[in-house]
């Protein structure tokens, strides 16, 4: 089932989305339902980069210390 979404833009920015979205063979509606999909599944905003989420830091200052530590191997990185 579709629904219809109104929303307020900028005219500017629609137009350069627009002609974006026109280089990329797609539509507006096409984007956002593109944008919409992806903000539900990260369950973030779009430039909230989930290389820097806390299990990541956690991880990655793990594997820097065994590297520091000359105990870092392929099987400690997966």
């Amino acid at each position: 089932m579709q629904e219809t979404l109104t929303l307020e833009i900028d005219s500017g920015l629609k137009s350069e989305l627009d002609s974006l979205c026109r280089k990329l063979g797609m539509n507006i509606s096409a984007a956002f339902a593109i944008f919409a999909r992806k903000f539900i599944s990260e369950q973030t905003t779009v430039d909230g980069d989930t290389f820097y989420s806390p299990s990541n830091i956690a991880y990655l200052e793990k594997v820097t210390a065994e590297m520091i530590q000359g105990q870092l191997n392929s099987q400690s990185m997966s």
